[in-house]
């Protein structure tokens, strides 16, 4: 019976175990086993692990980059700065709020949002397409060096950058303008993205997704109190339209917070040449009766996309300054924002996004994020031509 026994186990060892997977433990950290060096010492960690890359592969080493994109000094006095189509840019400020502050983090929390992403592992599942490997060179510039001191410096730092950036020669021949993409910050920032845009495209029809019009007369979300106060994140598209920068076909989506005058609010956002779709139409209209709404009217015009991140309700993204329940969820503007292809969009930005706010899910900077690359898609699916000398 020994016999019998010792003969099956004979056999069993013999067996060729050709699927079995050779499992191997490292040896205790910090020491090899055969020389027991330390492998943190050069020629000992050559000798154990050989040749390890250590400048690819992670998500989190390095500069913190929007989707891990190249960081360019676009801002730098050096002429001879590489070349892109496409750039991210930060605009830290937050000092013209009328309700919470924190937006200055906001490009921050943004990119941190979006680390999750990268060029080469972000084909859409929907349409089988990578945005980032198409004919566009897409960087990011970091952020725009703004004062916290003085509204009026930053905003003309704000500016300059504007035009310093979309000023820089483009990667491609045919192409010749680069777009910017700009992460906000409070919503007065896109004030100084529509004034390079119009130097560089002339006027353009603004899709404004927001909960609130911020179009307000300086005279009354200011107070009349001073210039200065009068400039702030509901008045810039008031500003916009008087100093000629938009269109008279431009449009919100998504507004539902209350106005301050019955309806005199309400005129003179018609007056500032905007029409409307508020966040409960989608009930009646759906997502795509809301793109196609949003498309009809800004027709074949040159296009700037504003996307305040409260248009999503509060349960969606917390993380901001001015928040109004009520709001459409995250699915739902990606979709809205997906059925605008087509467009000549020149310009865009995701703005009031204040991380201190969030959860710890950060669920308003992945949001946030993931409405940038939206409009990063929409921005490499149509190249636009110049028309302005």
């Amino acid at each position: 019976m020994l016999a019998q026994i010792c003969a099956v186990i004979s056999y069993l060892f013999s067996l060729p175990f050709c699927h079995a997977r050779n499992i191997v433990f490292p040896p205790i950290s910090g020491f090899n086993e055969d020389s027991h060096q330390n492998v943190l010492d050069p020629a000992a960690n050559q000798k154990a692990f050989g040749n390890i890359d250590v400048s690819t592969g992670s998500a989190f080493s390095g500069l913190t980059t929007f989707a891990n994109l190249p960081h360019v000094r676009c801002l730098s006095a050096d002429a001879e700065v590489e070349k892109f189509d496409i750039a991210f840019m930060g605009a830290p400020f937050d000092t013209a709020v009328t309700a919470r502050p924190g937006a200055r983090f906001g490009p921050t929390g943004i990119r941190q949002g979006s680390r999750r992403m990268a060029p080469d592992a972000a084909w859409n599942i929907y349409t089988g397409e990578n945005s980032f490997l198409e004919w566009a060179k897409i960087v990011d510039c970091g952020d725009a060096p703004l004062t916290f001191l003085d509204n009026t410096v930053a905003l003309k730092q704000l500016d300059a950058a504007h035009k310093i950036v979309s000023g820089r020669q483009s990667n491609s021949t045919e192409f010749t303008i680069p777009r910017i993409i700009t992460l906000g910050g409070d919503h007065t920032t896109t004030l100084s993205a529509l004034r390079s845009v119009y130097q560089r495209w002339g006027q353009v029809s603004v899709i404004h997704f927001d909960s609130h019009l911020d179009t307000w007369d300086p005279e009354v979300l200011g107070g009349g109190i001073s210039h200065y106060a009068g400039v702030n994140h509901g008045t810039f598209l008031h500003i916009a339209h008087e100093e000629g920068l938009i269109r008279n076909t431009s449009i919100h989506a998504g507004i539902r917070a209350p106005v301050m005058r019955p309806t005199g609010d309400v005129r003179n956002d018609m007056r500032c040449g905007f029409d409307m779709v508020k966040a409960r139409d989608i009930d009646k209209i759906g997502i795509e009766g809301v793109a196609r709404k949003l498309k009809e009217r800004v027709g074949a015009s040159k296009v700037y996309i504003s996307v305040d991140i409260d248009v999503l309700d509060p349960a969606f993204a917390p993380a901001t300054g001015t928040a109004e329940p009520g709001g459409w969820t995250s699915r739902e503007l990606l979709s809205i924002l997906d059925g605008l292809t087509g467009l000549e969009l020149v310009g865009a930005d995701v703005v009031e996004v204040a991380p201190i706010y969030d959860n710890p899910g950060e669920t308003t900077t992945l949001a946030a994020a993931e409405v940038a690359h939206s409009l990063l898609t929409l921005m490499v699916q149509q190249p636009v031509k110049s028309t302005v000398a």
